[in-house]
């Protein structure tokens, strides 16, 4: 089939079982987040680096629970729920088998498994600490003592682990075990570079403040200070606290069962195998060694306080060794390399002792069913490694992967069994490892020998080839103990550390034989290999995506390395070598019928119809079975071609046809659309056309009435000017009759009231002798009366001093008040004082009216007193006159003021009037120039609307002033026109020359009766009325 956009869910499906199609399927879905795939019957895991929501959920287990395998899609459950229910259908055990490299999430899908089978065969919830939660809980203990940080991995499984889930009759979980394979015990002793020890020696180095007790007790301290740890220079791990990893480390210990006092003495042990590692040894004499220095010294003190030994046994121990001959024992002194030797032996073989000891507490804590008939195991163990520097370990693990391949088979006298005979010969080396190697396994087809090399050789693995360097393989391969170091430790004053090591009478009859590494771990192999026969297999492969341990990123050298080191590519190819492409029959019909049309026409069952469709097309790699027909590597292939070439051929075919119908089509439809193109821009090029041609019209007609618009506008407008140069003069030579009139009037004023001072002040005389004789009182108020008249005359003074423009100086009135005065004067003075109420421009014209009437002036001609007032009468009139004369001097007071205000309001007044007349005046000027021009523009015109004028004559002028003034000085207009001003304002230099007569100014108004034309007539003899 063809493989989708989203890939397929098993990649038994793809048309091409090769390795680029099974790297972009997977590719494919890893983008789409779906880490899962079948390859047959094998999982392929690809680890997220993620969280995915809602892929482990318990609504998810319950989908998978029973169903088919291919059913739903690809899942760990999936693996899981078939063994489980091939187990309870079948009576048999079942094994899921979990591998791939360090980082690529082994340990999580294995406690996915195991989840899931608690869920399917776990107990009620109710019930305390159940089998499957115990095996959980177990985790990080066995994290904490074998697991370290490798180059891909920061949490490495150093160890192989195979979990047995124990079931009872009706499928329930009844117990569990845990046995581990091949722990990494040279790496107690010895790291490399980026990579860090087991992670108990830096939880206990990391102890937090509250167990300080414990660090002094220990004395440790930073872990740069130990041999041990500091062979590389990486001490912490991102994103990792130790302290807190140590308090979980101890709280999974007391859930696990183990004891405060064993607590206390495994971190005994821990501490003591780092002192143990700085113990460093010198030369003395030629073949001795001693401690090195002081700090030598320290270590081996507190090294034998942990472990509660004597100190000079265990320096004897590390130093000396005995040498058991038939006669006696001999002791050997060790040269300072092999007390190291000796020194690390010992450490190695404490930290296996006490790993040991945690697994077999862990299963009793655990517990085992021993009635169990079925279980399920779950075995996590490292993948194919094959890193720039290939060591022993990595030689056993490989070895492990091919057992578990069956695809190494190991002939007697293998390479395990060279390397522990060599280890047996104490003159041996890693250079005659090596030779004794070339020479056995010169003719091997897996093994090779790399060229100029002298210590290193090449295995093809069923993964590829891996070179390895047996520099190390000899050290690392010891295992034997030495009876110095058990009999030391066995005699420990510590119970536990005692119990780790048996006395020499307690241990099988082979204990002094020479065991190895190598020997033990083929011994477990081999136990695991008869455990996983007597199992149906099921396999998961786990894959890490990067080297970055990132999410969403999918390196394809990296992922297809791990396939072929998983062995998915190696059962893709077993699959090629048969027929690995199968089809049902109507797919297979459906999909190359088209090589072969006339099969379908034809009434034949489904298999002949197929079988015609190959004989005819030339392939005979082919099966027919009873659903299915089933084709060799490379005939699907072949088919596919042969169908692409068909397909191409009618695909040129339909194209010509499809693409000259096309063509015709969009011929016609750029055909139609000109013509409609066309249609449309004829109808606007002819409404363009007739929109001008009214345009045109209308412009006439808007020429028309505008320039007979602004013909009559200009009419009106000459005709407001008019107007108002007309009220402009009226107002002129109303102010100057009024300003005339009001001179003549103040001047009749002021001669009266001299005659009448002069009258009063001769009859006050005469009164002033007749009453000398009076008295001193009337003495008195005549010179109070006299102080009054000095008063009134100095304010007659001020009223009538001439202004600073005045043409005339006016004289000074004196006014001398008497006691005699009579009323009729003073009632004659105060009628004939000006008014000076304010009259507003706008009552000009009134007040211009009111002043062309005469004023008639009452002249009181005073005369002697004839009456005679008798000596009686005389007090009493005098009383009188003196009341009269205070109330007329308040009068004359107020008068005198509101002479004094109307003086300064025409003064005022007279100012404005100028500036208007010089105003007019050129306005004049203007009006007489415009007028000339309208005269001309008029002619022109009248010539323009060719239409008979009339002979009426021209109408007389606006306005017309005449002036009548015979002085040199005075201002004519022009008497070529009509309109003739006087000039405005008067020379400076004249101002106390009497003001020259008013002129008599004839003014006609320009009404509408005298002109018979109107703004919008079209009479032209409008204008010859008015002009």
């Amino acid at each position: 089939m063809e493989a989708p956009d989203t890939g397929v869910d098993d990649m038994t499906k793809l048309s091409y079982l090769h390795e680029p199609a099974v790297l972009h399927n997977l590719a494919t879905r890893y983008g789409i987040k779906e880490i899962y795939t079948y390859c047959g019957n094998i999982l392929i895991a690809i680890n997220p680096f993620q969280a995915i929501s809602h892929l482990y959920d318990t609504e998810l287990m319950d989908s998978y629970k029973g169903a088919q395998l291919g059913d739903r899609s690809p899942h760990v459950f999936a693996i899981t729920d078939v063994a489980y229910r091939a187990m309870n259908n079948e009576g048999k055990s079942n094994s899921i088998l979990v591998s791939g490299e360090s980082g690529a999430g082994k340990t999580e899908t294995t406690k996915m498994v195991m989840r899931y089978l608690a869920y399917l065969g776990g107990h009620a919830a109710a019930e305390a600490r159940t089998v499957e939660r115990k095996v959980l809980e177990s985790n990080p203990v066995l994290e904490a003592f074998g697991n370290a940080k490798t180059v891909r991995n920061n949490n490495s499984s150093r160890f192989g682990k195979f979990v047995e889930i124990q079931f009872d009759a009706c499928g329930q979980i009844s117990g569990a075990a845990i046995r581990t394979y091949l722990l990494e015990k040279s790496r107690v002793c010895q790291i490399s570079e980026p990579e860090r020890n087991y992670h108990c020696f830096y939880l206990l180095c990391a102890a937090p403040p509250k167990s300080c007790q414990e660090i002094e007790k220990y004395k440790l301290g930073d872990p740069k200070s130990f041999h041990y740890l500091n062979q590389s220079s990486c001490y912490e791990l991102v994103g990792v606290d130790d302290s807190h990893d140590y308090l979980a480390t101890k709280k999974a210990m007391d859930i696990v069962g183990i004891s405060v006092e064993e607590q206390d003495a495994i971190f005994r042990i821990v501490a003591a195998i780092l002192h143990l590692g700085n113990i460093a040894f010198a030369l003395e004499g030629e073949d001795s060694s001693v401690l090195e220095d002081d700090k030598a010294k320290f270590h081996l003190q507190v090294t034998a306080e942990l472990l509660m030994c004597d100190l000079e046994a265990l320096e004897t121990a590390l130093c000396k060794r005995n040498m058991v001959t038939p006669e006696e024992v001999i002791k050997r002194s060790l040269d300072p390399l092999g007390a190291a030797i000796s020194r690390d032996g010992l450490a190695k073989t404490i930290y296996a002792r006490l790993f040991d000891w945690l697994v077999k507490k862990i299963n009793v804590s655990i517990g085992q069913d021993p009635d169990s008939k079925c279980l399920i195991g779950v075995l996590d163990i490292y993948g194919f490694e094959s890193f720039k520097t290939s060591s022993f370990e990595q030689f056993c693990i490989n070895f492990t992967n091919e057992k578990l391949q069956q695809h190494f088979n190991q002939k007697p006298g293998g390479i395990i069994s060279l390397l522990d005979e060599t280890c047996m010969f104490p003159k041996s080396t890693h250079e005659t490892f090596a030779q004794k190697l070339y020479q056995t396994f010169k003719d091997h087809k897996r093994f090779v020998k790399p060229k100029l090399a002298r210590t290193e050789f090449t295995i093809v693995h069923y993964a590829g080839e891996v070179q390895y360097q047996c520099d190390q393989f000899l050290d690392k391969n010891k295992d034997y103990i030495v009876p110095e170091h058990q009999e030391l430790l066995s005699t420990s004053k510590c119970s536990f550390i005692a119990s780790l090591f048996p006395s020499l009478n307690a241990e099988t009859p082979k204990s002094g034989k020479f065991s190895s590494i190598g020997s033990r771990f083929k011994l477990q192999l081999q136990q695991l290999m008869d455990i996983l026969n007597s199992t149906e297999p099921h396999y998961i492969r786990c894959i890490k995506p990067n080297s970055d341990l990132r999410p969403e990123i999918f390196e394809n050298v990296s992922v297809l390395q791990q396939l072929r080191s998983g062995g998915v590519l190696e059962a893709i190819r077993v699959k090629c070598e048969g027929y690995p492409t199968n089809r049902i029959f109507s797919e297979f019909l459906e999909r190359f019928s088209i090589l072969v049309p006339e099969v379908l026409k034809e009434n034949v069952e489904e298999n002949v119809a197929c079988k015609s469709i190959m004989e005819k097309v030339g392939l005979s790699n082919y099966q027919i079975g009873k659903t299915k027909i089933f084709l060799r590597a490379g005939q699907m292939a072949e088919l596919d071609g042969r169908k692409a070439k068909l397909l191409g051929e009618s695909a040129k075919v339909i194209q010509k046809q499809v693409r000259s119908r096309i063509a015709r089509k969009c011929y016609v439809r750029i055909q139609t659309a000109s013509i409609c193109i066309q249609t449309v821009l004829r109808g606007q090029l002819a409404c363009e056309s007739l929109k001008f041609r009214k345009r045109t019209a209308a412009a006439v007609k808007i020429q028309k009435s505008a320039r007979r618009k602004s013909a009559s506008r200009k009419y009106t407008n000459i005709k407001s000017s008019a107007i108002v140069v007309q009220t402009g003069i009226r107002a002129m030579v109303a102010r100057n009759e009024f300003r005339s009139k009001m001179q003549n009037h103040s001047a009749t004023i002021q001669a009266a009231t001299e005659e009448e001072e002069k009258d009063s002040g001769k009859e006050e005389e005469d009164i002033g002798k007749e009453e000398k004789d009076n008295g001193k009182e009337e003495k008195d108020v005549g010179k109070e009366e006299k102080d009054v008249g000095k008063e009134e005359k100095d304010s007659g003074k001020e009223v009538e001093e001439p202004e600073d423009k005045e043409p005339e100086k006016q004289p000074t009135v004196e006014v001398q008040e008497k006691e005699e005065l009579p009323d009729p004067p003073v009632a004659v003075l105060e009628q004939n004082k000006p008014d000076k109420t304010y009259v507003s421009p706008d009552k000009e014209q009134e007040v211009t009216e009111e002043s062309n009437e005469p004023y008639h002036i009452v002249e009181e001609i005073s005369s002697p007193i004839q009456d005679v007032l008798t000596a009686e009468e005389l007090p009493s009139e005098v009383e009188q006159l003196k009341v009269l004369l205070i109330g007329e001097k308040k009068r004359a007071d107020e008068y005198q003021k509101k002479h004094a205000e109307a003086q300064e309001l025409s003064e005022q007044r007279r100012k404005k009037l100028e500036e208007t007349e010089k105003k007019v005046h050129q306005l004049q000027e203007s009006l007489n120039r415009l007028l000339f021009s309208m005269s001309e523009q008029f002619s022109q015109l009248k010539t323009i609307l060719q239409t008979p004028s009339s002979s009426k004559p021209a109408s007389p002028p606006i306005a017309r002033v005449d002036y009548f003034d015979n002085s040199d000085n005075s201002d004519a207009s022009s008497t070529g026109s009509d309109f003739a001003f006087p000039a405005s304002g008067r020379d400076s230099a004249n101002n106390s020359c009497p003001r020259p007569k008013a002129p008599q100014v004839h003014v006609k108004d320009a009404t509408a009766t005298e002109i018979t034309g109107t703004a919008d007539s079209d009479k032209e003899g409008a204008f010859d009325d008015y002009f």
